[in-house]
């Protein structure tokens, strides 16, 4: 049977588990997350399926089947496995998407290498994901990609099926004009997201610069624009847009562009945060640091995040206000990439030369100044830490949205902690209420983190109740339900024309 809505994600919407020699698919271990959200949209439709990717030895005989039927908690649906040898996954994905495409859409063009790029298998892999599509779309269905690593989907999709609705998500920055034109594949890549019914970013300013670049290659009508609303237009900081457009045509197909910014599943992270087992764990954590205050950091071992700056940072603050020494603790977790991701490898050895280097110089017997932690950390457990925090410091120097300060905050069910945020995470334009700073100026960071451990108890609970408030209003339904309504507003309004 056809599928009335067609997921197209690079990740399969479960975990395969080994029993006794056979493979079992079980529902992922946090319901918080993308995976699920997504997932729970075949309720609204007849029949859904989802298009990912399985790695193989042998592509035509692959030892697995590539089309099975899932039956979970969101109901039945197709998942279609593309198997991808080892060499595609690190062509595609690790080498064209991870070490050329990253950099320029977080505005690092120093780090771009255009070399080792093999764009035809960008392509096949591409091609390869919407004939999946293709073939499990119904007549007039909803096909909705994922991620720019299938930048190409939308365009082959539509050669193929000019009957599906085609929305595409944005889940990186998307960068200026200027910057984006540095990849030679610009042209083609643009082209295919102008085939689409809807494109959606997490942000106004990504709209923005999408749309700034589509006109500096194409001959592309802004057909209608509006103000930005106020929750998404936050203080006057760096991704700040007060009007955007939002309905843009092409060679006679009009798209409609939107800003949904991506949240978390702030119900399930406070039922989390209020268990048992999680408040014992605080408290443990609080009891163990004595008067102590713990700043938190977490994110991924990448230079987009800043880690080294932040490090940086925190050992001026040691030097600046020697008080400070043994009566403040950070906690930088940054969980390495994928092993196959050489790329950031001499980050993570950095970050750790670094904390070592200032435990070494201003550590005691009694406090270490820095706890590197260089491995996941199990969400129920996160989730104590977040609410054992006095400060969340987020400074990314560039992010599309960042979802460990929505989790910090909706983790807070005690009313209480800071939040420092870079103005460069997209979550700052919802989330003004945050110390917003500027990852770039010493004097931003430095400034920020004092103020932070400084902050009165009143001024921390009126920051946090209204941070709360917008993290609980635009969660991950929120998001979904934006986009999905974007695609059925354009689908209403090429009815009546």
């Amino acid at each position: 049977m056809s599928s009335n809505l067609v997921i197209v994600y690079h990740r399969q919407p479960y975990e395969e588990v080994e029993v006794d020699g056979t493979i079992e698919y079980r529902e992922n271990k946090s319901p918080n997350g993308i995976v699920p959200t997504l997932k729970s949209f075949f309720g609204r439709f007849e029949k859904g399926a989802w298009v990912a990717w399985k790695e193989a030895q042998d592509t035509s005989n692959p030892g697995f089947e590539r089309r099975i039927e899932i039956e979970d908690a969101h109901g039945t649906y197709a998942v279609t496995r593309l198997p991808l040898t080892r060499a595609q996954v690190k062509s595609f994905y690790e080498v064209s998407s991870k070490e050329a495409f990253w950099p320029i859409l977080h505005g690092f063009k120093e780090r771009y290498n255009y070399d080792p790029v093999d764009w035809p298998t960008f392509r096949e892999v591409n091609w390869a994901f919407a004939e999946a599509a293709a073939s499990e779309a119904a007549e007039g269905a909803v096909v909705w990609v994922h991620d720019y690593n299938l930048w190409l989907v939308p365009g082959y999709l539509r050669q193929m099926r000019p009957d599906v609705k085609i929305s595409f998500f944005h889940h990186t920055p998307f960068p200026s004009a200027d910057m984006f034109n540095v990849l030679p594949w610009r042209k083609e890549i643009l082209k295919s997201l102008l085939a689409c019914d809807v494109v959606g970013f997490h942000i106004p300013r990504y709209v923005a610069n999408f749309v700034s670049a589509a006109r500096s290659m194409f001959d592309v009508d802004v057909t209608h624009r509006i103000k930005v609303d106020p929750e998404f237009a936050g203080p006057a900081s760096a991704l700040t847009e007060v009007s955007v457009p939002d309905m843009i045509e092409y060679d006679g197909h009009k798209v409609a562009v939107q800003a949904s910014p991506v949240g978390v599943d702030a119900q399930y992270i406070e039922e989390v945060a209020s268990r048992e087992a999680t408040e014992t764990r605080a408290f443990d954590i609080r009891d163990d640091l004595g008067d102590v205050k713990l700043v938190l950091s977490v994110g991924r071992t990448d230079y987009t995040k800043g880690g080294i700056d932040q490090l940086m940072s925190f050992e001026r603050l040691l030097t600046e206000r020697p008080e400070m020494r043994g009566k403040v603790k950070l906690m930088h977790v940054s969980v390495p990439a994928n092993k196959n991701m050489t790329v950031y490898q001499n980050i993570q050895q950095d970050l750790e030369q670094m904390a070592g280097r200032i435990n070494g110089m201003y550590g005691t017997l009694d406090w270490q100044p820095i706890t590197l932690i260089s491995r996941a950390i199990p969400f129920e457990r996160l989730v104590a830490f977040y609410r054992a925090a006095d400060v969340a410091w987020i400074t990314p120097l560039a992010d599309g949205m960042n979802l460990v300060a929505k989790e910090f905050c909706a983790a807070r069910t005690d009313g209480d902690g800071v939040l420092v945020l870079s103005e460069f995470a997209g979550a700052a334009v919802e989330m003004g209420s945050a110390l917003l700073v500027n990852p770039f100026s010493h004097r931003s960071m430095d400034s920020a983190i004092q103020q932070a451990l400084d902050m009165e108890e009143d001024e921390r609970r009126g920051r946090m109740d209204i941070l709360r408030r917008v993290v609980a209003k635009h969660d991950i339904r929120f998001w979904a339900n934006h986009q999905m309504e974007a695609l059925g507003s354009e689908a209403a309004r090429q009815a009546a024309e």
